[in-house]
């Protein structure tokens, strides 16, 4: 298990800070104010796979996203499929934001063209957006046996890619309760409500800077769904965290920063990625998650393979090997978020049982019937919803 520091942000809350922040930085709009036109949805693009005469795929991933080795310059998982199949991964951390991502790559695909990269990583929001423009691929199940199979329940059929046409997770990203024992000192703490209504714990909050989780964690307490709400149920769920804001309740809306708070003591409960608990209850006896009797958010980070893409079939080939027990646990072990891939445990168990025994990377049953997704968003809607939030934030 990695160590922590608790002065400086952990490498999963860094990476998620950038997954999850985005759109309440830059929304919408910061692609417009960078001269891209808005997109529109593509003719369908016929693609020629070059994989069977260039044995390659060219992924693009978060960084400290893949397994690696003492030296820190290999990727385990990676090196044993290059050795199986022939086929070389050209493996690029390029992905620090998904805006700031889909940037780099709209040009082309609004152009038609190729932008370089067989395989992408990005969350399910983004995700959905280049599913609806046209600008991926739709995979092959006939070279997806593994992931097919192995899929957990939980994320088989979200409502931007039902059946997993054209996506296949990478992790899951769940949204937990976290608190400091010691901070509490006995106030106790079971729900958003408490959070947010409890006077013992006044100024001593925090929410996440991600619309997403801190608004759909909301609605869960207000026993809405996330996946059915309406305007009305959002207008709902801003003005509670409104209130808790003008009543000095929430200390602040964080991204990552929240870790080094959470440890010292200055909050003493938060919403919080459950990665990064994994990692701070590593080195810090007084953090602990607890998970709401109204349920809990998970988003994902997702696999996708881009129009134009030359190693199509090379590309669908990696995903399925991510979906084989022994290298998916091998990445699980490493990067401590929620492991998508069912059958897993027994593997994880032997390189590290701790990880293998955490809810928080394989969900019992319980734990996987308590997960929601927060539904997806015409453009129109998440700008709206987008702006709402950030001025409760003060983003």
């Amino acid at each position: 298990m990695e160590q922590y520091e608790p002065d400086h942000p952990t490498r999963r809350s860094l990476l998620r800070a950038g997954t999850g922040g985005a759109l309440a930085l830059g929304g919408l709009g910061t692609l417009s104010a960078c001269g891209i036109p808005a997109a529109k949805k593509s003719e369908a693009v016929t693609s020629e796979d070059h994989s069977a005469k260039e044995k390659a795929v060219n992924f693009s991933n978060w960084t400290e996203y893949m397994d690696v080795d003492d030296s820190e310059k290999h990727h385990p998982t990676l090196d044993a499929f290059r050795k199986r199949t022939g086929i070389t991964v050209k493996y690029t951390e390029d992905i620090n934001d998904n805006n700031d991502f889909f940037g780099k790559i709209k040009p082309q695909l609004a152009a038609g063209q190729d932008t370089g990269r067989d395989l992408i990583c990005v969350t399910d929001w983004l995700a959905a957006r280049l599913i609806r423009f046209g600008w991926v691929q739709k995979l092959d199940p006939s070279n997806l046996p593994h992931a097919y199979a192995n899929l957990s329940d939980q994320f088989r059929s979200p409502d931007w890619d039902p059946g997993r046409a054209y996506s296949y997770p990478w992790t899951g990203i769940s949204t937990v309760i976290a608190y400091n024992k010691k901070a509490l000192d006995g106030v106790e703490v079971k729900s958003v409500s408490d959070l947010l209504d409890k006077p013992e714990l006044k100024g001593r909050v925090g929410f996440l800077s991600e619309m997403r989780d801190s608004v759909g964690m909301t609605l869960l307490d207000m026993g809405k769904d996330p996946t059915k709400f309406t305007d009305d149920d959002f207008d709902a769920a801003i003005a509670r965290l409104q209130k808790g804001v003008d009543k000095g309740q929430i200390r602040r809306f964080t991204g990552n920063d929240y870790t080094s708070d959470l440890t010292k003591g200055d909050l003493a409960a938060c919403l919080a990625w459950a990665g990064d608990v994994v990692q701070l209850q590593a080195d810090s006896p007084d953090v602990d998650f607890i998970i709401p009797d109204s349920g809990y958010l998970t988003s994902t980070d997702n696999l996708l393979v881009p129009n134009k893409a030359r190693h199509k079939t090379n590309a669908e080939r990696l995903i399925d090997y991510y979906y084989e027990p022994e290298p998916a646990a091998e990445l699980a072990a490493y990067i401590n978020y929620v492991c998508p891939v069912d059958g897993v445990k027994p593997y994880l168990a032997k390189i590290d049982k701790d990880a293998a025994d955490n809810p928080l990377i394989i969900p019992d049953k319980e734990m996987a019937a308590k997960s929601h997704a927060f539904r997806s968003l015409g453009s129109k809607e998440e700008s709206a919803y987008e702006d709402k939030f950030s001025k409760v934030t003060g983003a």
